[in-house]
């Protein structure tokens, strides 16, 4: 059994799930200045684009609608925004990779940089029961609007995933990596099988120079 590990936005889904459930919210109207919010989500993702983002600055912002809010009410909200806005999002070819990856019988596992109350039901509905994503303040069963733990960005996705496989770096030898993002490089590079899917502009370059596999996914 292998390691099949994949990146979430733009990789198994076409779309950022962190920015489109921001425009959920705001549809379901449950954040107050609707286009400031708006506004400073885009700018922060274009930050993330150029692997210029301040992840902690990115999660204040767009976990500060939840704070206050039930555990129970969120997740209700989010299975219906898988329902309405992922599901049909999902890649065909993501599907049958994660499936060629349970057939052989590796350990899949979505590894991603958005908060684990999306990452984690999103994996749940494409069948993978392993995540590592940002972790979540909730108190009581009440949203915090704060972040625990190690980020699942850059180099914190190397941090989190040797933690899960308990310090073994000889498992990364024959690991598979799937993403899109040149901000995904600090693990792409540990792995034995890296794969740049959908990649951007800085990974299709590092992955062609490398000679990785890329794939164009749909």
């Amino acid at each position: 059994m292998s390691l099949a590990l994949f990146d979430l936005d733009e990789t198994l889904i076409s779309g950022d799930c962190s920015s489109l459930w921001s425009a959920y919210m705001v549809a379901q109207g449950w954040v107050a200045d609707e286009q400031d919010f708006l506004q400073r989500d885009t700018q922060l993702m274009q930050q993330y684009a150029v692997g210029q983002m301040d992840m902690q600055e990115y999660m204040t912002c767009t976990l500060a609608p939840l704070k206050g809010r039930c555990e129970f009410d969120v997740a209700a909200m989010v299975g219906r925004y898988i329902q309405e806005v992922i599901a049909p999002r999902v890649y065909n070819d993501a599907r049958e990779c994660l499936a060629m990856h349970r057939a052989r019988g590796d350990r899949t596992v979505v590894i991603s940089a958005s908060g684990v109350h999306l990452v984690a039901p999103i994996a749940h509905f494409l069948g993978v029961n392993e995540t590592l994503a940002i972790g979540v303040g909730i108190e009581k069963g009440i949203f915090t609007g704060t972040t625990q733990g190690v980020m699942t960005y850059r180099e914190g996705k190397v941090t989190r995933l040797m933690e899960l496989i308990n310090q073994d770096i000889s498992q990364l030898q024959h690991a598979s990596f799937y993403s899109d993002s040149h901000n995904d490089l600090p693990l792409l590079t540990q792995v034995g099988k890296p794969y740049a899917v959908n990649p951007d502009a800085i990974l299709h370059q590092h992955a062609r120079q490398a000679g990785w596999p890329v794939y164009a996914w749909r």
